[in-house]
């Protein structure tokens, strides 16, 4: 796992790991409260698209209420993101994260350390869940 994000390769489409995420995300209790789809931002701008980059702002509402009563500060943070992309140099699709452990790390807050990991650990279970063949 790399000091700042969490990613993994899949064989899926991106329009399939995309589905895989959100089902998966969903079994651990966490929505999707927006999915931004980098190419049409792009194209609706009038911009080139590039290959296909899409950004799920996510979120379990306990632990965000868990984490917002410990310090309002986490709200800096909030809702994590889930990407889903084509990688450009392998055309292959990647799934990834912000690991939630970094960033509440930034903040200098040890009674969160707990949460964090657990968000992160439920995070990246959906993603390795994901990304399955």
């Amino acid at each position: 796992m790399s000091a700042s994000h969490y990613t993994v390769a899949t064989t899926k489409t991106v329009e399939a790991a995309l589905a895989a995420v959100e089902q998966a995300l969903a079994r651990r209790q966490f929505a999707v409260l927006w999915h931004l789809d980098i190419n049409a931002k792009l194209v609706e701008k009038g911009l080139e698209p590039g290959p296909a980059f899409h950004v799920l702002e996510v979120c379990s509402a306990p632990r965000a209420k868990a984490a917002l009563t410990t310090t309002q500060q986490v709200g800096y943070f909030l809702p994590c993101k889930v990407v889903v992309y084509s990688d450009q140099a392998t055309g292959g699709t990647r799934i990834g994260l912000q690991r939630p452990q970094l960033m509440v790390d930034l903040i200098g807050d040890p009674a969160l350390r707990p949460l964090a990991e657990e968000v992160e650990g439920l995070l990246v279970g959906a993603v390795d869940e994901a990304a399955e063949g």
